[in-house]
């Protein structure tokens, strides 16, 4: 009963904070769709304030309602005039809650990938749509046979996204997994990693493609719930999840994965798919050592 009202409770507020500070950021985004040109950059000198404001009073409302213990190794000094690329494994909801805590104030304001449907969600998709958060739409197998000029539309969006973003102070965050993590994916994809899926190349080589000539630095971001097996979004806000433990480290960029050619089949294609594999299996091991150590 405890967490039910405990639960309640944290939405509640955290609902509030979406309207107080969400409808101001979401007004400002169609006067910002109204303004032509580079005008429309002025605008996050107002909106990413609000934005960050946003975050830091999430980030109370969580301390103040839930006794979970954030651990975190690794952090980077601040940096908040660049253009950074966060990848992080994908386990539950909790993973945006977290990245967003942890790099406020330290990164410029993240913007990540979201589903086309939560632009129908009230003042948030707005709001997100309104600090160039781009969206994406999935489609069927079926769907694609029927449609095949389809095919592709996602890494378009990326793309575009990241043309906007060579404009202005940016984090960009990409799930490499590019779905939350679950033991029956696990299975049906016959991972070789002990606790992550596969990480899917597509996106995150238009990243690279795109803007990697432009990023100031790259982040490998990992989340480990030690102790529990099945970190579910509820467990979070009903206060049962006690420690959640965040490592960043930085990677190295790789201008050759600058080029095109990541995108298409060929050898730095490969190249790269080999490099992102030797990031994962890092990623893996220092799970390995959470789960056995705690």
């Amino acid at each position: 009963m405890l967490g039910v009202l405990r639960a309640a409770l944290l939405l509640s507020l955290l609902a509030l904070n979406l309207m107080l500070i969400g409808t101001p950021v979401a007004l400002i985004g169609i006067l910002k769709w109204l303004t032509p040109g580079r005008l429309r950059r002025e605008y996050f000198r107002v909106m990413d304030p609000l934005a960050r404001a946003w975050v830091t009073n999430n980030d109370r409302i969580f301390d103040a309602v839930l006794p979970t213990r954030y651990e975190v190794r690794g952090l980077p000094d601040a940096k908040l005039n660049g253009r950074f690329l966060i990848i992080s494994n994908h386990v539950s909801w909790i993973d945006i809650v977290v990245i967003f805590r942890v790099f406020n104030g330290v990164l410029p304001f993240i913007r990540f990938f979201l589903k086309w449907p939560l632009l129908l969600s009230p003042v948030l998709g707005q709001a997100c749509w309104a600090m160039d958060f781009p969206f994406m739409r999935r489609y069927s197998t079926e769907y694609l046979e029927k449609h095949p000029e389809k095919r592709g539309a996602d890494l378009q969006t990326t793309r575009t996204a990241c043309r906007r973003y060579k404009k202005i102070p940016v984090s960009i965050l990409n799930f490499v997994e590019g779905t939350r993590f679950s033991h029956e994916k696990h299975a049906n994809q016959e991972s070789p990693y002990r606790h992550l899926l596969r990480p899917r190349y597509g996106g995150i080589s238009y990243v690279f493609a795109s803007m990697g000539d432009m990023l100031d630095a790259m982040y490998d971001v990992t989340l480990a719930f030690p102790g529990i097996p099945d970190p579910t979004f509820w467990l979070y806000i009903s206060g049962q999840m006690p420690r959640i433990v965040i490592d960043v480290r930085e990677i190295p960029l790789r201008p050759e994965f600058f080029e095109e050619s990541v995108t298409r089949p060929g050898p730095n294609r490969e190249a790269f798919k080999a490099w992102m594999s030797a990031i994962w299996e890092e990623k893996d091991r220092w799970l390995d050592e959470r789960v056995r150590t705690g």
